[in-house]
């Protein structure tokens, strides 16, 4: 349901973005098929069986449509405020890196997007009862197309169940 509410939440910031999930974990192609999301299964991972961001990166540029691309842990949920931020980079810089952390907020059930207010309750339960981590707490990566070249060195992934790139350029 975590995933579930975040993957939806990216799909509502803009008609014509493409969310690419990566990974073969469990529910991860039946998601990707009910939110009409594209699904990489394969993805390559480290000794220690860990995901390896270099490879989703790679991928990612060669096959995404847009020019700004974002890696972002699938239980993170986007608003406005974050489709605001992106186009504000987006203006004043032809290459950026955009990186952020995540408030920390128990959710026990869906979120209903066909709420009108659902960002604004959302955001004031986060408020509320959340926590913000820490700023080695990195979650998202939005970045344009050619600042990460072939040469990226290999890099894991997170602890997080799913990685995921979006093709963001028209947020």
């Amino acid at each position: 349901m975590i995933q579930r509410n975040a993957l939806k939440s990216w799909t509502l910031l803009h008609p014509d973005i493409e969310v690419i999930l990566f990974g073969d974990d469990e529910g991860a192609g039946l998601a990707a098929r009910e939110l009409g999301l594209r699904h990489e299964p394969h993805v390559e991972r480290n000794e220690y069986g860990t995901k390896r961001l270099d490879y989703m990166f790679t991928t990612a540029r060669a096959i995404a449509r847009h020019e700004v691309l974002c890696y972002i842990n699938c239980d993170i949920i986007l608003t406005e405020d974050f489709r605001r931020a992106l186009l504000h980079i987006k203006a004043e810089y032809a290459e950026f890196l955009m990186v952020g952390r995540r408030w920390d907020v128990e959710m026990s059930e869906p979120c209903d997007f066909t709420q009108a207010n659902w960002r604004s309750q959302l955001q004031a339960v986060a408020l509320m009862r959340g926590t913000q981590r820490s700023a080695e707490w990195i979650d998202y990566f939005a970045f344009s197309r050619g600042l990460y070249g072939a040469s990226m060195p290999p890099v894991r992934g997170g602890a997080g169940s799913l990685g995921s790139v979006a093709g963001v350029e028209s947020v």
